[in-house]
């Protein structure tokens, strides 16, 4: 549990520290936001906002998780090294649009075939290696069976495992990048969620199969939930730091480099734990704020009508008159209410196989 507490705590320390370096560096460069014109209006004080902030909390976590490994003598594992794949790829892509717009100062980066391309080929990797390097049980980081609390139903195979991981992983990336539209929203939800799967792990590995003695029939077969915990505290914690200077108003922006890498991590995390469709309720707000996309573009493209003022979610109770800060505060609370069910379904579904 020592590892679970160092990666936290080293995560923290690093963006505390670290992301004021990085908004100096940023500013003098002149890499500062680029704010859409049909936006909020309230939103063009942020404009020239030093972006790519993702950058500070990725380096944390990695290095968080590295120097963990060093002070604790553990060794790394295939399951945490693979989320951290994920988590690092996704945010190069991310980091590859975010780079385009502010030099070419424009609100769109990559183009979206090549884009997507980037996030095919880092999901596609992270899919197809997710399912090698089995233990001595013949666990692998990842499962081909669909899971929600554990691993439940027939193997879907390795080709429909893929399609499912890549699923996820674009719906989970795409949905935080929606939902970073407001100063510290995104990075507070995240870390709530990341709280939960720090959590999860330590329960997982106390209650493991590989564990002869206590295991009992509601045990799990996850190959490595404890180095999962550590990850996900390592996450919890950088972001806990990186909000310090991203909450309201905000001295730095994550910018798709970041939200492209915490959607990843999210869903890898997920797919190595064996909580796929809990991920759905445990980020409930990613959810709630794509569908409102999902539902305004539907609208409006069979009706020529529009559901909402304006889509994402969070900008259609700015124009209502709500304050931004008030608007993050309140969605907090709904991420919040979504960890505490997604928790209690977890925790239910252990009781409910004993």
């Amino acid at each position: 549990m020592k590892q679970i507490l160092f990666s936290g705590t080293i995560g923290l320390f690093l963006t505390l520290i670290g992301t004021p370096l990085l908004i100096k560096l940023l500013a003098k460069k002149g890499y500062g936001q680029f704010i859409r014109d049909d936006g909020p209006r309230t939103h063009g004080s942020k404009k020239g906002t030093p972006t790519m902030g993702g950058i500070s909390f990725i380096l944390a976590t990695i290095i968080a998780y590295v120097v963990t490994k060093v002070i604790t003598s553990s060794d790394p594992t295939f399951s945490g090294v693979l989320v951290l794949f994920l988590f690092a790829g996704m945010g190069l892509v991310g980091f590859l649009d975010d780079y385009i717009k502010i030099v070419k100062q424009r609100s769109l980066g990559l183009r979206a075939k090549a884009k997507m391309a980037g996030q095919l080929i880092v999901g596609i990797a992270f899919a197809v290696l997710s399912l090698q390097f089995a233990d001595l049980r013949g666990q692998t980081p990842a499962s081909d069976r669909l899971s929600f609390t554990q691993d439940f139903g027939w193997q879907i195979g390795p080709v429909i495992f893929v399609i499912w991981a890549l699923f996820m992983i674009l719906a989970m990336s795409n949905g935080v990048n929606l939902t970073d539209g407001l100063d510290g929203l995104a990075t507070g939800a995240s870390v709530m969620v990341f709280g939960a799967y720090t959590f999860i792990g330590i329960w997982q590995h106390q209650e493991s199969c590989a564990n002869q003695i206590t295991a009992g029939p509601a045990c799990y077969e996850v190959r490595d939930p404890l180095d999962l915990a550590v990850v996900a505290s390592a996450l919890m914690g950088a972001c806990f730091g990186f909000l310090w200077w991203n909450t309201s108003p905000a001295k730095i922006f994550m910018g798709d480099t970041g939200s492209l890498a915490l959607g990843g991590a999210l869903a890898g995390l997920a797919i190595c734990s064996r909580t796929e469709l809990l991920l759905a309720i445990l980020g409930g707000l990613f959810v709630l704020i794509t569908m409102s996309v999902v539902i305004q573009v539907g609208s409006f493209r069979l009706t020529g009508k529009r559901v909402f003022r304006m889509a994402p979610l969070q900008h259609h109770f700015e124009l209502k008159g709500w304050s931004e800060v008030l608007v993050v505060v309140r969605f907090w609370i709904i991420q919040g209410m979504c960890v505490i069910v997604g928790l209690g379904i977890f925790y239910g579904g252990w009781q409910a196989a004993k």
